[in-house]
């Protein structure tokens, strides 16, 4: 498999996800992405101030790894990107405590 994460100088699965999703807007258009499909516009409006270039780059990337899909009406999660989705609300969730018992 290509390295969606061009960048990455790693073998490492969880690290290249962490390279790809730590980028600057990734995780925000994920999250948007999660339990709904967006047009191109209506993307950049829920995540805001995002450049339109940085958005196309984002989204090729996510398409690269397979995480997002153009589809008729817009932009939507695959199967796999809604799998990463739940876990990132793990994620999310497992944060919040985190930043509570700080």
């Amino acid at each position: 498999m290509t390295s969606p994460t061009r960048d990455s100088t790693t073998d490492r699965p969880l690290a290249e996800l962490f390279t790809l999703i730590g980028r600057r807007w990734t995780l925000r258009i994920l999250w948007e992405l999660r339990e709904r499909t967006l047009s191109f516009n209506d993307l950049r409006r829920a995540v805001g101030g995002m450049s339109q270039s940085v958005l196309v780059t984002r989204l090729t990337e996510l398409f690269g790894a397979g995480l997002v899909a153009d589809v008729a009406g817009g932009y939507r999660l695959t199967p796999d990107g809604e799998s990463l989705a739940r876990e990132i609300g793990h994620l999310d969730a497992w944060a919040a405590r985190w930043a509570t018992d700080r």
